[in-house]
């Protein structure tokens, strides 16, 4: 890969960090096998409708139950081995006492899956197998360009004093987006739990539905992804100009910064949008899959443009501001 893409693997890259980025593309790799199969079991009961024939229907019940078993089958390795690191940063969070963000996910998770391995037993009732394989894989795919980011330059900031400036601003902007999408993760939690109480007295049908897209979307991907990927395009725009004047360098610093800010606030904003439709039961659970998606796959391609913009021009501007008297 080229240097200035932001998802190279750097030569220096340690062992352990290899072997972590390998782990998290085999589990993502699963979690899309799985996704894309138990998608097309899931067809038969998109199709289903009350006026069909009654032989017609009759086999297509049938189908929808072998269906359902079929897709029981390809999501327990999902639940189990692919969303493996969200179970154990969420168990860790509990054991601390606080909230972090895979601890609305990983309820998101139980919340589709124990109705939907219920329903499959009984035969009666909604399954969501294909709305949590579908989760997990947009979630991971996220967390994949998380890591590269991060894995990109993040020894960046042992190799000069102008990567050590990018690092200190990536810190400063990261402890806010903290800051912002913990606080968005405690109020989507409460907001959820309070939309399945409501809808639970209102329809019943809804109260499941509702819940699990609003924990769904309380899952912060995109504001979490919002700094690594603005500094470590930042990083990489200065490692294709090591020799970068500090104007121009004072002007990079300023446009990741307000990339950042673009990344944070537009995927706030975007999650604020859709949560009113979640609400009164217009986003289903896959839906908001694709939204989470959507958000953090534009926040990437946003920080992705700062190391393609072409910077010959400002660093002649720079060159030349440093040689006026």
């Amino acid at each position: 890969m080229r240097a200035k893409s932001i998802f190279a693997v750097p030569a220096s890259l340690p062992d352990a960090d290899r072997q972590q980025r390998r782990h998290a593309l085999v589990r993502l790799s699963l979690a899309w096998l799985a996704m894309m199969q138990v998608m097309m079991f899931a067809w038969p009961g998109y199709l289903r409708h009350e006026s069909m024939p009654a032989d017609a229907l009759e086999t297509l019940d049938w189908a929808i139950v072998l269906m359902n078993w079929a897709s029981f089958a390809l999501t327990v390795p999902v639940v189990l081995y692919s969303a493996w690191p969200i179970w154990r940063h969420a168990g860790a969070n509990l054991r601390q006492g606080r909230a972090g963000m895979d601890v609305p996910v990983a309820l998101g998770i139980i919340a589709a899956f124990i109705p939907s391995v219920h329903a499959t037993y009984t035969g009666r009732g909604e399954v969501y197998f294909d709305s949590v394989t579908m989760f997990v894989a947009f979630l991971l795919t996220a967390r994949y360009l998380e890591l590269c980011a991060r894995q990109s330059f993040g020894g960046a900031g042992s190799t000069g004093r102008r990567h050590a400036r990018v690092e200190d601003q990536r810190l400063l902007l990261g402890t806010r987006a903290d800051r912002v999408a913990s606080r968005f993760v405690m109020v989507q939690v409460a907001l959820a739990l309070a939309a399945a109480a409501g809808w639970a007295y209102i329809d019943p049908a809804h109260s499941i539905p509702v819940m699990v897209a609003l924990l769904v979307m309380s899952c912060p991907c995109a504001m979490s992804m919002a700094v690594p990927t603005a500094m470590a395009s930042a990083h990489s725009a200065l490692a294709a100009h090591p020799d970068m004047p500090e104007a121009a360098l004072d002007a990079l610093l300023a446009e990741a910064r307000r990339k950042a800010r673009q990344n944070l606030y537009g995927s706030l904003v975007w999650h604020l949008l859709m949560t009113p439709l979640a609400l009164v039961g217009w986003v289903t659970p896959w839906l908001a899959a694709i939204t989470m998606l959507v958000s953090s796959l534009a926040v990437a391609y946003n920080s992705w443009r700062l190391c393609r913009r072409d910077w010959s021009g400002r660093l002649a501007a720079g060159a030349a501001l440093g040689a006026a008297p």
